[in-house]
């Protein structure tokens, strides 16, 4: 199963409320935080919903 490396790279401020909460489920706080997550259909589609804000790698 492959990973996949997720960075915070642009604010979500002024965003609209679900998108800074997927953010947050996504366990990102701060900008330029990098996490890595298993690949998922769920979470793909969590990365859909907010690609305009974060820099998705496959590890």
């Amino acid at each position: 199963m492959s990973t996949l490396k997720i960075t915070y790279v642009r604010s979500a401020i002024g965003h609209r409320h679900d998108q800074r909460e997927t953010v947050q489920a996504l366990g990102l706080r701060r900008l330029h935080q990098t996490v890595e997550r298993p690949d998922s259909p769920q979470l793909r589609g969590m990365i859909k919903k907010v690609e305009h804000l974060l820099r998705v790698e496959e590890v």
